[in-house]
């Protein structure tokens, strides 16, 4: 027996690894519109441009003109490649997405807590900070990274609660890839926040030729929507992630 009230579920689309470059213009309009179309939030986790370029962000933006549905977002090491992502950042937010760079925002009652992430392995075989100052810095980089998605997770009071990164917080969903660069492509330090501060779904990317999902130590679903393997794993599409998220009661 049911009390009359319904619970409408919260659609997130989510891509990743879009790599806009300059000559991007009108090719990936229709399936951020086609993804915008299937979902109540869009998210994009990072390499967003090619090589961070401001001109890219630029075309990328246009391509979002299309969009009505809000778009919230994190930026990924391609972002970072010519130095820009402040400027990338200022374009994007300008055309009306939210790029979170540890911080969290609520968007049709989900909170969202973002960062871009950084790599160093998983489990027993992660780098650790000792020796020489390039390596310590390198990790420190890493516990940074953590550092602030504990802040932004700290900070949400919703029911349901989404992490975004670019780099993946375990390994299962980089498994495909090459042996020899799984400790770039992610870190277990990233997963300690998320466990401390459970979510109700973590989205990434990076991992091209990865594996679509996983599972945190708690059971936490792990998706990684990078576009190119979405695109190997679906040739006929669609080319993103749909996730449905319980709501709250009408």
């Amino acid at each position: 027996m049911t009390d009359g009230t319904k619970v409408t579920n919260i659609r997130i689309a989510a891509v990743s690894d879009l790599h806009c470059t300059k000559h991007s213009q009108g090719a990936l309009a229709p399936l951020l519109q086609q993804a915008a179309q299937a979902a109540d939030v869009l998210v994009m986790c990072g390499d967003l441009t090619d090589y961070g370029l401001p001109e890219e962000a630029h075309v990328l933006a246009r391509e979002l003109q299309g969009v009505r549905t809000p778009v919230v977002a994190v930026l990924g090491n391609h972002d970072f490649e010519s130095g820009h992502q402040t400027e990338v950042t200022e374009i994007l937010t300008t055309g009306g997405v939210t790029v979170l760079d540890g911080e969290s925002v609520e968007v049709c009652g989900v909170g969202i807590a973002g960062i871009k992430g950084f790599c160093g392995g998983f489990g027993r075989y992660s780098l650790g900070p000792w020796g020489e100052a390039g390596t310590k810095a390198f990790v420190r980089e890493t516990l940074d990274e953590a550092l602030k998605l504990e802040s932004a997770l700290a900070r949400l009071r919703t029911p349901q609660r989404l992490a975004l990164l670019h780099y993946s917080p375990i390994r299962a969903t980089v498994e495909g890839e090459p042996l020899e660069i799984f400790p770039f492509l992610g870190s277990s330090r990233l997963e300690e926040p998320l466990v401390r501060y459970p979510v109700s779904a973590v989205i990434h990317g990076h991992a091209h030729k990865g594996y679509p999902e996983g599972l945190l130590s708690n059971g936490v679903p792990v998706y990684n929507v990078a576009l190119p393997l979405l695109r190997r794993l679906h040739p006929d599409g669609p080319h993103f992630r749909l996730i449905e998220l319980p709501g709250a009661e009408a």
